[in-house]
């Protein structure tokens, strides 16, 4: 079977979670990405761009101005990159319509059928008209899961919810045809409302022959995976999406929206059967996802190997040990030793789809609501971890992102174990061990102090200030909660209180989690607060 070859390689990059990127951290980014092999960047912003006639899109989130916008098309064109808008039209709009209430229709949803959403959208469209030369747009659509359940719903009662997508995306692309733009969108609304909100059974859903020709012939469908290994489940995907009459591109994810630490190894198992099964599928364009869920700890160029080896597969290179080797001329790092930066998270040998970093990170040690995931004999791994980044952390470049991780390891060395050694002190009612525990809580509070100080530096290193108020927030709760915890065992030893009641607390079982093995968690607000509805 002769193969595809890729007209397009590129990457989507998410300025919109927190993390807004300086204009030079981004050319610096485009130097990287042009070296190898990308032709085409996309920036997710959701409302971190400037519309002239809506002075809270953006307001306090470190939105770009248009000056910032033809700044960096210009370079990216001098590059060889096409610098292209991708925004969202529908949902994932929560920050602008906190602000304007009356233009929502449930949740982060715009209200569809309304002539004040299209206003806004036409606004969009025209800041992207000014400041980016290519007219290729990414106008979102995707995870709309409510659309037409709130406000929508009080106007007009209740409506098939595929007809008001495809009448929305109509009117969107009405708009888009105005400014001279072909449109692209993320494909799951389309097989998510088919089949029962399961956009991976797409292959067994029925959309009519009605909705697929009312889809306007000129909007591109993305078809976006970042979960699957079998090269036969995104075959089967891809043929589903061909029952539309529309161009379809392809988008994988490098992971970098788990915490502080990337997934390169399971992204480069998966962009091995996706690029393959694209390529058999006549898919001549793809682009890399770079998320940054939930508060984007995770540093910019940490999932350089994932990128490096979708570029090298999308153009028919498989030879690792070649791409290896053009990975350390770019980087300046071995492949090997940057993809050490996996390691704090691959605490069980048999996973890397975990990340103990981030929610035992957050996680109350008086709570104990993940302690069933904890192995004390496995605490060793953080202090391996620092000996395997330190090579890495050298790097005149990127050697800050190693130094961040390399001081999280030293956090997680104590935090990992504190929770089930404080309430094993207490239950033993173990005075000489409790008086340990409270040393440790005082070195975990020092180690935090410094994490704080470096981590700080990374993120000004690379993004706009605004964002990190949040990680300031987050950090400073934490350290007050340890230092109240502290306090109240210090109390306990002395004599001055008999009990703690969240100590005197039986742990329950974290649902059907093993015991002894970590998790994927990813919700700071839920790990420190024991504050969630599922896993």
């Amino acid at each position: 079977m002769k193969e595809t070859e890729m007209k397009t390689i590129g990457l989507m990059l998410d300025c919109s979670r927190d993390a807004v990127y300086t204009v030079d951290t981004l050319k610096s980014y485009i130097d990287v990405l042009s070296a190898m092999g990308y032709n085409m960047l996309q920036l997710y912003t959701e409302d971190t761009y400037e519309i002239e006639s809506e002075p809270y899109f953006g307001y306090l989130r470190g939105r770009y101005s248009k000056e910032e916008l033809k700044e960096l098309d210009s370079y990216a064109a001098k590059k060889g990159v096409e610098l292209m808008p991708c925004i969202q039209t529908l949902a994932h709009l929560g920050g602008f319509t906190r602000w304007k209430h009356e233009l929502y229709d449930v949740n982060d949803i715009l209200l569809a059928d309304d002539d004040r959403t299209y206003e806004l959208v036409d606004a969009m469209f025209k800041t992207c008209a000014e400041c980016f030369t290519s007219r290729r747009i990414n106008i979102g659509m995707d995870e709309a899961h409510m659309v037409g359940l709130g406000k929508y719903l009080d106007k007009h009662g209740y409506q098939n919810r595929t007809e008001i997508l495809v009448k929305h995306l109509n009117r969107v692309c009405e708009i888009a045809d105005k400014y001279g733009f072909k449109p692209m969108m993320w494909s799951d609304m389309f097989f998510r409302l088919a089949c029962k909100g399961d956009y991976y059974a797409a292959e067994k859903a029925e959309i009519s022959r009605q909705i697929l020709d009312m889809v306007p012939k000129n909007v591109e469908l993305v078809y976006w995976d970042y979960y699957h290994d079998e090269k036969s489940k995104y075959d089967s995907m891809l043929k589903a999406h061909k029952k539309f009459n529309n161009n379809i591109l392809f988008a994988g994810g490098a992971w970098s929206w788990k915490g502080f630490v990337p997934n390169n190894k399971e992204s480069i198992s998966r962009h091995e059967a996706a690029i393959s099964a694209c390529r058999e599928n006549g898919i001549n364009e793809i682009f890399i996802t770079a998320w940054k869920d939930d508060g984007a700890e995770c540093a910019l160029y940490s999932t350089l190997p994932a990128l490096m080896h979708a570029a090298q597969v999308a153009k028919g290179n498989t030879d690792m040990n070649d791409i290896k080797k053009k990975f350390e001329e770019i980087v300046g790092i071995s492949f090997d030793d940057f993809m050490a930066i996996d390691y704090p998270d691959v605490i069980d040998d048999d996973t890397t789809w975990t990340n103990p970093t981030k929610y035992m990170w957050y996680a109350d040690p008086f709570m104990g609501l993940f302690e069933n995931t904890v192995d004390e004999k496995k605490v060793s791994h953080f202090t391996d971890t620092k000996a395997k980044l330190a090579n890495a952390a050298k790097n005149k470049k990127f050697g800050y992102i190693f130094e961040t991780l390399i001081s999280l390891c030293d956090v997680m060395e104590l935090k990992y174990t504190l929770g089930v050694r404080t309430r094993r002190a207490y239950d033993q009612k173990d005075k000489t061990a409790l008086k340990v525990v409270i040393e440790d809580y005082k070195k975990v509070e020092e180690r935090l102090e410094s994490f704080y100080q470096i981590f700080r530096s990374q993120w000004y290193k690379e993004n706009k200030h605004f964002g990190f108020e949040k990680q300031s927030m987050r950090m400073g709760g934490l350290m007050r909660r340890l230092k109240d915890c502290r306090e109240m065992l210090e109390s306990l030893v002395a004599g001055k209180i008999s009990k703690i009641e969240e100590l005197e607390e039986k742990i329950l079982p974290l649902g059907d989690k093993a015991d002894g093995k970590a998790i994927l968690f990813n919700s700071y607000k839920d790990a420190a607060f024991v504050k969630f509805t599922s896993f």
